[in-house]
């Protein structure tokens, strides 16, 4: 049977925190797909389309991988496309209660699907999608923390 795995995010933008966790998991498995969703928490700086086109060119190199979006529950997701991982990053102790609440949670809805947690490469490791779309907005430069395709979308975005 096949191992296939599930990163789910908004990927608002795609980082190369992300990427570098992307690259690792296709190590692992022999799909990963990138589940990019709208977290309805907040608002979106790019849209689905701007996300889906962005993490594609990024991850072109990487041949073992889908980059497509959703919008139920990502059990149901992940049922449908025959996953039995769900990927998630930890960054920091601070992120791993509100992920072990997610993933106590999709264990009761889909007790065959698990979880697994993998952490950052050390350089990548305070890096996130808020923190990018800050920093350009502050007129910084990003250059070392995202794709140089997503670097010139954000810049046109702004």
């Amino acid at each position: 049977m096949k191992k296939i795995a599930i990163y789910p995010g908004s990927f608002d933008p795609i980082t190369n925190g992300h990427i570098d966790l992307i690259k690792r998991a296709s190590k692992l498995f022999d799909t990963v797909i990138i589940g990019i969703t709208q977290n309805s928490k907040k608002p979106s700086f790019l849209t689905i389309d701007d996300r889906l086109k962005g993490a594609k060119d990024a991850l072109t190199d990487i041949h073992t991988i889908k980059v497509m979006s959703f919008d139920t529950l990502l059990v149901d997701f992940a049922k449908t496309q025959n996953a039995q991982i769900i990927l998630r990053g930890l960054r920091a102790v601070s992120d791993f209660e509100y992920e072990f609440q997610l993933s106590g949670m999709n264990k009761h809805l889909n007790p065959h699907i698990e979880t697994l947690f993998m952490t950052p490469a050390e350089q990548y490791a305070n890096i996130s999608s808020s923190l990018v779309r800050e920093i350009l907005s502050l007129g910084g430069d990003i250059s070392s923390f995202v794709p140089t395709n997503i670097e010139a979308l954000l810049k046109e975005k702004i």
